[in-house]
């Protein structure tokens, strides 16, 4: 049965039972004394019961039967009526379910009215399908990238070939490093894909973490690149437990601690690494000294293959992917990320996840 017609025969079934006990009350409370088979219906007497001057017990039987008929009739109609009117927000939902079906994620069902419970169900519909289209927007968006950024270092080997079957006679040796680099950039590309989706997927075990171990790790792994750049990484801060996998929480920190150094002053730059433990939740903060960004910049420094403000390459820059990789790593991990520009230039970047539970050891 549909969900319109047991509202319905429940709205009928209540009615009757409703009747029967007023009913039942009318016999107990005012003709208890009178005979019972003087109370039984009769066909003769169903005729006298619709006589409104005709009184006693004798047209009780009939009229209570009439009764309980007119009850039932009126119940399934207006108990239908009722349940169409009620389940009539659930007709929207399914025809912008249906929508959403075949890819009109667009749509949306914007109920009117009071904030019931088909209401609070349509608004959180709605954020669904906001959320979804937002989504699969940044999936094509990565896609798209994703292919142009696979697509440049294939086409420059593939023209290096080129060029070297031409030309049998050239000096190899230049030819093979040009090849190393760009084929390890795209390695590197590839292996960051495939991290992004495994942080997306949430598969990895989780354990106990300290994000300040990983800072100090994360600084021993970068001292040498830093120094070459002329900048200067701070570490400090206290014991942070969090739960999580150690290779993603690593990879997370040495990203963010990699695009503080790149992204710095050309010399004389510092990198500061702080964390802490603040209400249930462990912080990790990078913060770096460089040029003054604008705050709309700043908001998509997030999207995949964004390098600062400008799509820029170099053999340091990376693949794109690393803020992108730390916000995946930190949704996996039920985290928050967030970017503020420095007033004196340079980005802050918060990072903060679920501590521990107090019982848990190291």
């Amino acid at each position: 049965m549909s969900v319109r017609l047991k509202l319905t025969l429940s709205y009928a079934g209540f009615l009757l039972v409703a009747g029967t006990l007023l009913l039942v009350a009318v016999w107990v409370f005012l003709l208890r004394g009178a005979p019972v088979s003087t109370l039984m219906p009769k066909l003769s007497d169903f005729p006298r019961a619709l006589d409104p001057h005709n009184f006693g017990t004798a047209v009780f039987g009939p009229a209570a039967v009439l009764i309980l008929v007119f009850l039932l009739l009126f119940g399934l109609v207006g108990g239908w009526v009722l349940a169409g009117r009620m389940l009539a927000p659930l007709t929207r939902i399914t025809d912008a379910t249906r929508l959403a079906t075949n890819r009109s994620l667009s749509h949306r069902i914007r109920l009117p009215g009071r904030s019931d419970e088909f209401r609070e169900l349509a608004d959180a519909f709605d954020a669904m399908l906001a959320r979804l289209e937002a989504h699969v927007a940044e999936q094509r968006r990565f896609a798209a990238n994703a292919s142009h950024e696979l697509r440049t270092p294939l086409a420059i080997t593939q023209t290096l070939l080129d060029v070297a079957r031409n030309d049998p006679k050239r000096d190899t040796g230049e030819l093979v490093d040009r090849l190393h680099t760009v084929n390890t950039r795209a390695i590197d590309l590839t292996e960051a894909l495939l991290l992004l989706s495994r942080a997306d997927g949430r598969s990895f075990t989780r354990e106990h973490v300290d994000l300040s171990l990983l800072a100090e790790e994360a600084t021993e792994t970068l001292f040498f690149f830093a120094d070459e750049r002329g900048v200067t990484i701070d570490v400090s801060g206290e014991i942070t437990p969090a739960i999580g996998s150690h290779t993603l929480l690593l990879q997370m920190t040495t990203n963010l601690m990699h695009n503080a150094v790149i992204h710095n002053l050309p010399e004389q730059g510092t990198v500061w690494v702080r964390t802490s433990v603040h209400q249930g939740n462990v912080t990790l903060t990078v913060e770096n000294t460089g040029e003054k960004l604008a705050q709309e910049v700043v908001t998509t420094l997030v999207e995949p293959f964004q390098r600062g403000a400008e799509r820029v390459r170099s053999d340091r820059s990376g693949v794109g992917l690393g803020l992108a990789i730390v916000n995946s790593i930190v949704q996996a991990h039920d985290g928050t990320l967030t970017l503020t520009p420095r007033a004196a230039g340079g980005l802050c970047v918060t990072v903060k996840l679920p501590a521990a539970p107090p019982h848990m050891g190291r």
